[in-house]
Protein backbone atom coordinates (compact mmCIF):
# COMPACT_ATOMS: atom_id res chain seq x y z
CA UNK A 1 0.00 0.00 0.00
CA UNK A 2 1.37 3.49 -0.87
CA UNK A 3 0.76 7.10 0.07
CA UNK A 4 -0.49 5.68 3.41
CA UNK A 5 -0.48 9.33 4.69
CA UNK A 6 -3.74 10.42 2.39
CA UNK A 7 -4.75 6.86 3.21
CA UNK A 8 -5.05 7.95 7.02
CA UNK A 9 -6.66 11.70 6.36
CA UNK A 10 -9.31 10.17 4.11
CA UNK A 11 -10.34 7.85 6.94
CA UNK A 12 -10.00 10.37 9.69
CA UNK A 13 -12.00 12.46 7.29
CA UNK A 14 -14.74 9.32 6.72
CA UNK A 15 -15.03 8.78 10.46
CA UNK A 16 -15.93 12.70 11.69
CA UNK A 17 -18.31 12.78 8.69
CA UNK A 18 -19.87 9.82 9.42
CA UNK A 19 -20.44 11.29 13.64
CA UNK A 20 -21.71 14.02 12.09
CA UNK A 21 -24.20 12.44 10.05
CA UNK A 22 -25.10 9.95 13.01
CA UNK A 23 -25.29 12.78 15.49
CA UNK A 24 -27.52 14.80 13.49
CA UNK A 25 -30.43 11.75 12.40
CA UNK A 26 -30.37 10.42 16.44
CA UNK A 27 -31.25 14.60 17.13
CA UNK A 28 -33.84 14.17 14.42
CA UNK A 29 -35.16 10.77 15.86
CA UNK A 30 -34.64 12.14 19.58
CA UNK A 31 -36.84 15.35 18.42
CA UNK A 32 -39.68 12.84 16.84
CA UNK A 33 -39.54 10.64 19.64
CA UNK A 34 -40.44 13.56 22.22
CA UNK A 35 -42.62 14.74 20.32
CA UNK A 36 -44.92 11.28 20.02
CA UNK A 37 -43.93 10.90 23.82
CA UNK A 38 -44.11 14.49 25.84
CA UNK A 39 -43.30 12.96 29.09
CA UNK A 40 -40.43 13.49 31.36
CA UNK A 41 -40.95 9.49 32.66
CA UNK A 42 -40.37 8.35 28.70
CA UNK A 43 -36.76 9.48 28.88
CA UNK A 44 -36.08 5.76 28.38
CA UNK A 45 -37.74 5.15 25.87
CA UNK A 46 -36.07 8.03 24.05
CA UNK A 47 -32.57 7.78 25.31
CA UNK A 48 -32.28 3.86 24.39
CA UNK A 49 -33.69 4.30 20.54
CA UNK A 50 -31.37 7.36 19.87
CA UNK A 51 -28.24 5.24 20.48
CA UNK A 52 -29.08 2.60 18.40
CA UNK A 53 -30.03 5.05 15.54
CA UNK A 54 -27.40 7.10 15.90
CA UNK A 55 -24.41 3.66 16.28
CA UNK A 56 -26.57 2.18 13.44
CA UNK A 57 -25.71 5.34 11.22
CA UNK A 58 -22.44 5.74 12.20
CA UNK A 59 -21.78 2.19 10.93
CA UNK A 60 -23.41 2.47 7.60
CA UNK A 61 -22.39 5.78 7.15
CA UNK A 62 -18.68 5.13 7.99
CA UNK A 63 -18.66 2.05 5.44
CA UNK A 64 -20.38 3.72 2.70
CA UNK A 65 -17.88 6.68 2.74
CA UNK A 66 -14.90 4.57 3.00
CA UNK A 67 -14.47 3.24 0.07
CA UNK A 68 -14.82 6.41 -2.39
CA UNK A 69 -12.50 8.11 0.30
CA UNK A 70 -9.59 5.01 -0.11
CA UNK A 71 -9.93 5.90 -3.67
CA UNK A 72 -9.91 9.19 -3.37
CA UNK A 73 -6.90 8.63 -1.30
CA UNK A 74 -5.21 6.01 -4.12
CA UNK A 75 -5.32 3.03 -2.67
CA UNK A 76 -5.72 0.23 -5.42
CA UNK A 77 -8.92 -1.54 -4.43
CA UNK A 78 -8.54 -4.31 -7.31
CA UNK A 79 -8.79 -7.73 -5.88
CA UNK A 80 -6.14 -10.87 -6.06
CA UNK A 81 -7.53 -13.95 -8.19
CA UNK A 82 -8.23 -15.67 -4.62
CA UNK A 83 -10.79 -13.27 -3.62
CA UNK A 84 -12.22 -12.72 -7.11
CA UNK A 85 -12.91 -16.42 -6.79
CA UNK A 86 -14.94 -15.65 -3.88
CA UNK A 87 -17.22 -13.53 -6.42
CA UNK A 88 -17.42 -10.13 -4.01
CA UNK A 89 -15.55 -7.23 -4.02
CA UNK A 90 -15.56 -3.97 -1.22
CA UNK A 91 -17.35 -2.16 -4.16
CA UNK A 92 -20.32 -4.64 -3.92
CA UNK A 93 -20.33 -4.94 -0.31
CA UNK A 94 -20.74 -1.24 -0.12
CA UNK A 95 -23.97 -1.14 -2.62
CA UNK A 96 -25.08 -4.00 -0.56
CA UNK A 97 -24.91 -1.85 2.60
CA UNK A 98 -26.27 0.78 1.08
CA UNK A 99 -29.43 -0.45 -0.24
CA UNK A 100 -29.98 -4.26 1.40
CA UNK A 101 -28.01 -3.25 4.15
CA UNK A 102 -30.16 0.41 5.13
CA UNK A 103 -32.78 -1.59 4.68
CA UNK A 104 -32.39 -4.31 7.32
CA UNK A 105 -30.58 -1.45 9.58
CA UNK A 106 -34.34 0.60 9.15
CA UNK A 107 -36.61 -2.60 10.16
CA UNK A 108 -34.50 -3.10 13.00
CA UNK A 109 -34.87 0.38 14.47
CA UNK A 110 -38.19 1.33 13.07
CA UNK A 111 -39.38 -2.50 14.93
CA UNK A 112 -37.90 -1.58 17.80
CA UNK A 113 -39.33 1.68 18.10
CA UNK A 114 -42.77 0.63 17.39
CA UNK A 115 -42.00 -1.86 20.27
CA UNK A 116 -40.97 0.74 23.00
CA UNK A 117 -43.81 3.12 21.70
CA UNK A 118 -46.46 0.45 22.57
CA UNK A 119 -45.29 -0.08 26.01
CA UNK A 120 -45.45 3.96 26.08
CA UNK A 121 -48.86 4.35 24.98
CA UNK A 122 -50.00 1.06 27.03
CA UNK A 123 -48.96 2.71 30.59
CA UNK A 124 -49.96 6.54 29.24
CA UNK A 125 -53.38 4.96 28.61
CA UNK A 126 -53.33 3.08 31.91
CA UNK A 127 -51.85 6.11 33.62
CA UNK A 128 -54.17 8.29 32.15
CA UNK A 129 -57.71 6.31 33.33
CA UNK A 130 -55.91 6.36 36.90
CA UNK A 131 -56.98 9.99 37.39
CA UNK A 132 -59.53 11.66 38.97
CA UNK A 133 -61.65 10.25 41.88
CA UNK A 134 -64.75 8.13 41.78
CA UNK A 135 -66.21 4.41 41.07
CA UNK A 136 -65.97 4.53 37.69
CA UNK A 137 -62.11 5.76 37.33
CA UNK A 138 -61.53 2.96 39.60
CA UNK A 139 -63.14 0.52 37.65
CA UNK A 140 -61.24 1.67 34.06
CA UNK A 141 -58.43 1.53 35.67
CA UNK A 142 -58.76 -2.01 36.62
CA UNK A 143 -59.84 -3.30 32.94
CA UNK A 144 -57.00 -0.75 31.78
CA UNK A 145 -53.95 -3.25 33.67
CA UNK A 146 -55.66 -5.72 32.33
CA UNK A 147 -55.87 -5.07 28.70
CA UNK A 148 -52.88 -3.00 28.15
CA UNK A 149 -50.30 -6.11 29.78
CA UNK A 150 -52.38 -8.15 26.80
CA UNK A 151 -52.30 -5.66 24.18
CA UNK A 152 -48.55 -4.71 24.63
CA UNK A 153 -47.55 -8.50 24.82
CA UNK A 154 -49.79 -9.45 21.60
CA UNK A 155 -48.07 -6.49 19.93
CA UNK A 156 -44.89 -7.05 20.93
CA UNK A 157 -45.03 -10.68 19.51
CA UNK A 158 -46.73 -9.84 15.83
CA UNK A 159 -43.92 -6.43 15.52
CA UNK A 160 -41.05 -9.07 16.05
CA UNK A 161 -42.30 -11.83 13.82
CA UNK A 162 -42.97 -9.61 11.05
CA UNK A 163 -39.67 -7.83 11.14
CA UNK A 164 -37.74 -11.11 11.13
CA UNK A 165 -39.73 -12.09 8.46
CA UNK A 166 -38.89 -8.71 6.56
CA UNK A 167 -35.21 -8.90 7.05
CA UNK A 168 -35.25 -12.80 5.77
CA UNK A 169 -36.89 -11.33 2.84
CA UNK A 170 -33.95 -8.64 2.41
CA UNK A 171 -31.22 -11.34 2.85
CA UNK A 172 -32.92 -13.02 0.07
CA UNK A 173 -33.89 -16.31 2.29
CA UNK A 174 -37.13 -17.79 1.07
CA UNK A 175 -39.46 -17.61 3.74
CA UNK A 176 -42.13 -19.68 2.13
CA UNK A 177 -40.61 -22.87 3.13
CA UNK A 178 -40.13 -21.24 6.90
CA UNK A 179 -43.87 -20.33 6.42
CA UNK A 180 -44.96 -23.76 5.34
CA UNK A 181 -43.47 -25.28 8.16
CA UNK A 182 -44.93 -23.14 10.86
CA UNK A 183 -47.87 -23.97 9.14
CA UNK A 184 -47.48 -27.35 9.60
CA UNK A 185 -46.71 -26.94 12.83
CA UNK A 186 -49.24 -24.96 14.08
CA UNK A 187 -51.66 -27.63 12.50
CA UNK A 188 -49.71 -30.34 14.97
CA UNK A 189 -49.60 -28.26 17.58
CA UNK A 190 -53.40 -27.64 17.31
CA UNK A 191 -53.66 -31.27 17.16
CA UNK A 192 -51.22 -31.96 20.12
CA UNK A 193 -52.60 -29.13 22.58
CA UNK A 194 -56.20 -28.89 22.31
CA UNK A 195 -55.80 -28.21 26.22
CA UNK A 196 -53.54 -25.09 25.60
CA UNK A 197 -55.92 -24.03 22.70
CA UNK A 198 -59.29 -24.11 24.57
CA UNK A 199 -57.25 -21.80 27.60
CA UNK A 200 -56.33 -19.15 25.46
CA UNK A 201 -59.61 -19.56 23.38
CA UNK A 202 -61.45 -18.80 27.34
CA UNK A 203 -58.62 -16.30 28.29
CA UNK A 204 -59.54 -14.26 25.19
CA UNK A 205 -63.40 -14.31 26.13
CA UNK A 206 -62.85 -13.96 29.77
CA UNK A 207 -60.54 -10.66 29.12
CA UNK A 208 -63.31 -9.64 26.08
CA UNK A 209 -66.77 -9.82 28.39
CA UNK A 210 -64.86 -8.02 31.38
CA UNK A 211 -65.74 -10.74 33.25
CA UNK A 212 -62.91 -10.33 36.10
CA UNK A 213 -59.61 -7.57 35.95
CA UNK A 214 -56.58 -7.72 37.41
CA UNK A 215 -57.08 -6.47 41.20
CA UNK A 216 -60.48 -7.58 41.81
CA UNK A 217 -61.16 -10.24 44.43
CA UNK A 218 -62.63 -13.54 43.27
CA UNK A 219 -63.94 -16.76 43.96
CA UNK A 220 -62.90 -19.40 40.91
CA UNK A 221 -63.95 -22.88 41.33
CA UNK A 222 -64.16 -22.40 44.69
CA UNK A 223 -60.81 -20.67 45.71
CA UNK A 224 -61.06 -16.97 46.41
CA UNK A 225 -57.75 -14.27 46.40
CA UNK A 226 -56.75 -11.24 44.87
CA UNK A 227 -56.53 -11.40 41.01
CA UNK A 228 -52.69 -10.43 40.12
CA UNK A 229 -52.59 -11.32 36.33
CA UNK A 230 -55.35 -12.43 33.52
CA UNK A 231 -53.14 -14.27 31.08
CA UNK A 232 -54.99 -15.60 27.76
CA UNK A 233 -53.62 -19.16 28.94
CA UNK A 234 -54.21 -18.95 32.84
CA UNK A 235 -55.58 -16.61 35.24
CA UNK A 236 -53.26 -16.01 38.83
CA UNK A 237 -54.87 -15.58 42.50
CA UNK A 238 -53.23 -14.75 45.22
CA UNK A 239 -55.11 -15.70 49.09
CA UNK A 240 -55.09 -14.13 52.09
CA UNK A 241 -51.91 -16.02 53.38
CA UNK A 242 -49.45 -15.20 50.44
CA UNK A 243 -50.53 -18.30 48.49
CA UNK A 244 -50.18 -17.96 44.46
CA UNK A 245 -52.39 -20.15 42.98
CA UNK A 246 -52.95 -20.38 39.05
CA UNK A 247 -55.70 -21.83 37.51
CA UNK A 248 -56.13 -22.43 33.26
CA UNK A 249 -58.37 -20.43 32.34
CA UNK A 250 -60.05 -23.35 30.15
CA UNK A 251 -60.67 -25.17 33.77
CA UNK A 252 -62.65 -22.37 35.08
CA UNK A 253 -66.13 -23.33 35.89
CA UNK A 254 -67.01 -20.86 38.63
CA UNK A 255 -66.23 -17.53 38.82
CA UNK A 256 -67.47 -14.93 41.55
CA UNK A 257 -66.37 -11.25 41.53
CA UNK A 258 -66.75 -9.67 44.55
CA UNK A 259 -65.48 -5.96 43.33
CA UNK A 260 -66.98 -5.67 40.79
CA UNK A 261 -68.73 -2.01 40.12
CA UNK A 262 -69.30 -1.97 43.99
CA UNK A 263 -70.02 -4.19 46.98
CA UNK A 264 -72.44 -5.18 49.85
CA UNK A 265 -71.33 -5.78 53.27
CA UNK A 266 -74.56 -7.84 54.46
CA UNK A 267 -74.76 -8.65 58.68
CA UNK A 268 -76.64 -10.55 60.35
CA UNK A 269 -77.79 -10.40 64.00
CA UNK A 270 -79.38 -12.57 66.09
CA UNK A 271 -81.49 -11.54 69.56
CA UNK A 272 -83.24 -13.52 72.04
CA UNK A 273 -87.30 -13.41 71.23
CA UNK A 274 -87.91 -10.37 73.76
CA UNK A 275 -86.47 -7.83 71.80
CA UNK A 276 -88.09 -5.14 70.32
CA UNK A 277 -87.05 -5.14 66.86
CA UNK A 278 -88.02 -1.33 65.84
CA UNK A 279 -85.55 -0.29 68.63
CA UNK A 280 -83.03 -2.63 67.52
CA UNK A 281 -83.44 -1.43 64.05
CA UNK A 282 -83.25 1.97 65.10
CA UNK A 283 -79.77 1.67 67.10
CA UNK A 284 -78.80 -0.13 64.17
CA UNK A 285 -79.57 2.81 61.98
CA UNK A 286 -77.78 4.94 64.16
CA UNK A 287 -74.80 3.47 63.71
CA UNK A 288 -74.83 3.14 60.16
CA UNK A 289 -75.44 7.48 60.03
CA UNK A 290 -72.15 7.91 62.54
CA UNK A 291 -70.25 5.79 59.57
CA UNK A 292 -71.86 8.27 56.93
CA UNK A 293 -70.31 11.19 58.95
CA UNK A 294 -67.04 9.35 59.77
CA UNK A 295 -64.24 11.44 57.23
CA UNK A 296 -62.11 8.42 56.46
CA UNK A 297 -64.93 5.89 56.13
CA UNK A 298 -67.54 8.14 54.18
CA UNK A 299 -65.55 7.88 50.98
CA UNK A 300 -66.01 4.42 50.87
CA UNK A 301 -69.47 3.96 51.32
CA UNK A 302 -71.80 4.51 48.30
CA UNK A 303 -75.59 4.61 49.69
CA UNK A 304 -76.79 4.86 53.49
CA UNK A 305 -77.14 1.51 55.72
CA UNK A 306 -80.35 -0.65 54.85
CA UNK A 307 -81.54 -2.63 57.56
CA UNK A 308 -84.09 -5.68 56.06
CA UNK A 309 -85.99 -6.32 59.51
CA UNK A 310 -86.83 -9.47 60.95
CA UNK A 311 -85.25 -12.27 58.65
CA UNK A 312 -85.38 -15.51 59.99
CA UNK A 313 -86.95 -17.22 63.28
CA UNK A 314 -84.44 -19.76 64.89
CA UNK A 315 -84.98 -21.62 68.67
CA UNK A 316 -85.13 -19.08 71.28
CA UNK A 317 -84.08 -16.46 68.92
CA UNK A 318 -84.69 -14.17 65.81
CA UNK A 319 -82.21 -12.77 63.72
CA UNK A 320 -82.33 -9.26 62.05
CA UNK A 321 -80.38 -8.53 58.54
CA UNK A 322 -79.35 -5.47 56.78
CA UNK A 323 -76.66 -4.51 54.31
CA UNK A 324 -74.29 -1.49 53.24
CA UNK A 325 -73.26 -0.79 49.90
CA UNK A 326 -69.38 0.51 49.70
CA UNK A 327 -67.34 0.60 46.80
CA UNK A 328 -65.12 -2.53 45.61
CA UNK A 329 -63.10 -4.37 48.07
CA UNK A 330 -64.00 -2.13 50.97
CA UNK A 331 -66.84 -4.11 52.45
CA UNK A 332 -64.66 -5.53 54.48
CA UNK A 333 -63.21 -2.73 56.36
CA UNK A 334 -66.36 -1.05 56.53
CA UNK A 335 -67.87 -3.86 57.88
CA UNK A 336 -65.91 -4.50 60.78
CA UNK A 337 -65.85 -0.75 61.85
CA UNK A 338 -69.43 -1.43 61.60
CA UNK A 339 -69.40 -4.49 63.61
CA UNK A 340 -67.46 -2.87 66.08
CA UNK A 341 -69.15 0.06 66.88
CA UNK A 342 -72.52 -2.06 66.79
CA UNK A 343 -71.28 -3.84 69.64
CA UNK A 344 -70.81 -0.30 71.64
CA UNK A 345 -73.98 0.86 70.86
CA UNK A 346 -75.71 -2.87 71.96
CA UNK A 347 -74.27 -2.46 75.38
CA UNK A 348 -74.58 1.20 76.05
CA UNK A 349 -78.64 0.51 74.91
CA UNK A 350 -78.73 -2.78 76.66
CA UNK A 351 -79.59 -4.80 74.07
CA UNK A 352 -78.68 -8.63 75.33
CA UNK A 353 -77.21 -10.94 72.42
CA UNK A 354 -79.20 -14.73 72.92
CA UNK A 355 -76.66 -16.91 75.07
CA UNK A 356 -76.70 -20.63 74.49
CA UNK A 357 -78.27 -22.87 76.88
CA UNK A 358 -78.18 -26.26 77.66
CA UNK A 359 -80.67 -28.27 79.60
CA UNK A 360 -79.45 -31.55 81.63
CA UNK A 361 -81.76 -33.40 83.17
CA UNK A 362 -80.71 -36.22 85.95
CA UNK A 363 -82.57 -39.12 86.35
CA UNK A 364 -82.31 -41.10 90.21
CA UNK A 365 -81.61 -44.68 90.06
CA UNK A 366 -84.78 -45.97 91.01
CA UNK A 367 -85.84 -44.45 88.07
CA UNK A 368 -83.66 -45.70 85.86
CA UNK A 369 -84.76 -49.28 87.60
CA UNK A 370 -88.05 -48.86 86.77
CA UNK A 371 -87.79 -47.65 83.11
CA UNK A 372 -85.22 -50.76 82.42
CA UNK A 373 -87.90 -52.71 84.16
CA UNK A 374 -91.08 -51.30 82.07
Amino acid sequence: MTNWPSLAIALGVTILVAYVIAHVVSRLVESGLRAILPDDHEHALVDRPKSVVRLLIFLMTAVALAFPAMRLAGYDMRLGDSQEALGFSPVEIGRWLLHDGLRVCLIVVIAYALIRIGSAVARRFERELNTGTGLDVIERAKRARTLSAMLHKTFSAVVTVLAILMVLIQLDINIMPVLTGAGIAGLAVGFGAQTLVRDVISGFFLILEDQVRVGDVAIVNGQGGLVEAVNLRTIVLRDEEGTVHVIPNGEVKTLANRSKDFSYFVFSIALPFETDPDHVTKVIQDVGATLMDDPLLRQHILEPLEVYGVDDFQPGQIVMKGRIKTIPQKQWTVGRELRKRLAAAFKQHNIQLPVAHMNVTVDSIQDLLQKRES
